[in-house]
């Protein structure tokens, strides 16, 4: 099977590629460094021509109100060039709850995808996660100063990037949802709780405060990033994750 994985250079897409290859099937990484821009539309139909199925990884460059054009503008140009080359299955990666946050303009983009993608002209899948353990130090540096880190007690359900990128892959090979599969780390924790469990792990001199106005999660009502009864749980545990040293 010959797949398109835009977005392919990324930190799910490369890991997407190399899973799909040594499961024997024909994946070809995508991206603006690749001469690919789901923007202007340069290289798009080159990209997916001949492509059974086409996964959609890239991502907006920024999270602000910005954000639903390009997603809007890149699914067109994306559904537009898979119509033309009869592509059959279009993957989409969205995230767990997305359309639970409508505070969040970042989150208000990704359910506009989800939109799109459903009343687009070809089959699709879409595949939510929680958020990513190697996300975990990026959240944590929006609300640190030198000393301290101040964190919500947001429940959060983190998974590693190569489950994200298994289920993706699972997807792209399987048939058509049409609709939404969620995934899932093993294990959730308030955020406070997460952030003090990684500094533990690798100490830095900071300390983590609890403090339920801070950051962007802090808007974040309930449960609502973690998953259901509905949700497959990816195998990888956070105290694991950490251990082998992968959270650079």
């Amino acid at each position: 099977m010959k797949i398109a994985v835009i977005g392919g250079t990324g930190l799910i897409g490369a890991r997407t590629v190399r899973t799909l290859r040594a499961e024997g099937h024909e994946a070809v990484p995508h991206s603006k460094s690749t001469g690919v821009d789901v923007i202007s539309g340069e290289g798009l139909e080159k990209a997916v021509s001949g492509a059974d199925v086409i996964v959609n990884l890239t991502n907006s460059p920024t999270f602000d109100a910005a954000s639903p054009a390009f997603f809007r503008q890149s699914m067109d140009n994306l559904l537009n060039a898979g119509r033309k080359a009869s592509v059959r299955h279009f993957v989409v990666l969205s995230i767990v709850g997305v359309d639970q946050v409508p505070e969040l303009d970042y989150y208000r983009a990704k359910a506009l995808q989800e939109e799109i993608l459903a009343a687009g002209p070809i089959p699709y899948s879409i595949v939510r996660a929680t958020q990513f353990m190697e996300f975990v130090d990026a959240v944590m540096s929006w609300t640190a100063d030198d000393d301290t880190v101040r964190l919500p007690t947001t429940p959060i359900q983190p998974i590693a990037a190569q489950d994200v990128a298994d289920a993706v892959a699972e997807a792209a090979v399987g048939t058509p949802l049409q609709g939404i599969h969620n995934i899932a780390g093993p294990e959730v924790f308030p955020l406070d709780e997460l952030g003090r469990i990684t500094l533990a792990a690798r100490p830095d001199g900071r300390t983590v405060t609890t403090d339920d106005t801070a950051g962007m999660f802090a808007v974040v009502r309930g449960d609502v990033l973690t998953g259901k009864g509905d949700a497959s749980l990816a195998p990888t545990r956070y105290a694991d994750w950490l251990a082998r040293g992968t959270a650079a």
